[in-house]
């Protein structure tokens, strides 16, 4: 069953243009040059679905039903059956942040979430990942400068990710 995302709504609408409900089978890279009528803010759980409820920063409720599970990019869009385009929208979740000016402890840390498989998104001498108190004490333990705070998740594709593999495809030849 779907479950519905709740999101900040920007502006109020007035009931008339809250009803009409958006369905969406169509993904579009961020390369895609067509204006956006509306935006969806979502998480990073949300972007990796291809089935999911949301309402957009107009107040339309949008169902998506993606063939694929593509992994949807801040930027992509949707393209819904009445042609509408809505853009997608990082929207801010509860992360840990980790940082040091220590370019060998950042890398240490790097290999230690790197080899439990941990999604992380990293930047220039700190990394973000979701909320785990296991992972936290660990890079506390590391020497690291760690806060949890509300921010957009990015996290890496993964080395062997493409966005845009076939069923049973794990990324490259043998």
């Amino acid at each position: 069953s779907l479950k519905l995302l709740t999101i900040n709504i920007r502006g109020i609408m007035s009931s008339t243009e809250n009803s009409e409900t958006l369905i969406v089978n169509q993904w579009l890279p961020s390369n895609t040059e067509h204006p956006a009528n509306d935006q969806v803010f979502l998480d990073h759980a949300h972007r990796e679905k291809r089935r999911f409820r949301a309402v957009s920063s107009k107040g339309k409720k949008v169902d998506v039903f993606l063939e694929r599970a593509n992994v949807l990019s801040i930027g992509d869009q949707l393209l819904s059956d009445c042609g509408q385009y809505l853009s997608i929208v990082g929207a801010e979740e509860p992360v840990i942040t980790a940082s040091t000016d220590n370019w060998q402890l950042f890398s240490r840390a790097c290999y230690h979430l790197g080899n439990r498989h941990v999604r992380l998104q990293v930047g220039e001498q700190w990394l973000r990942i979701t909320p785990d108190h296991v992972l936290e004490a660990l890079l506390h333990r590391l020497g690291l400068t760690v806060s949890n705070e509300n921010a957009v998740f990015n996290p890496e594709a993964g080395a062997y990710d493409t966005g845009q593999q076939e069923q049973g495809s794990h990324g490259h030849h043998h």
